[in-house]
């Protein structure tokens, strides 16, 4: 017969990498439109050390009603 081991009284037990392995995609964007995205992005386009393009994307995804609470 072998001992296991006990574990500590403040040890918790840890939760799985991928807990529902089965999500859609109909999830992840529902998750992100309840949580909220932002997306802030800069890209710079040049040629021989000269910069040409400058393009800078400021994006804020969220469901209206979550945005309304929060104004």
């Amino acid at each position: 017969m072998t001992a296991t081991p006990r574990r500590g009284a403040f040890e918790r037990p840890k939760p799985a990498l991928f807990e529902d392995a089965d999500a859609t995609l109909l999830d992840l964007v529902d998750n992100i439109l309840t949580k909220g995205v932002v997306i802030d992005a800069e890209v710079v386009l040049g040629l021989a050390g000269v910069d040409l393009v400058y393009l800078r994307l400021s994006a804020l995804l969220v469901a209206v009603d979550k945005l309304r609470r929060v104004l």
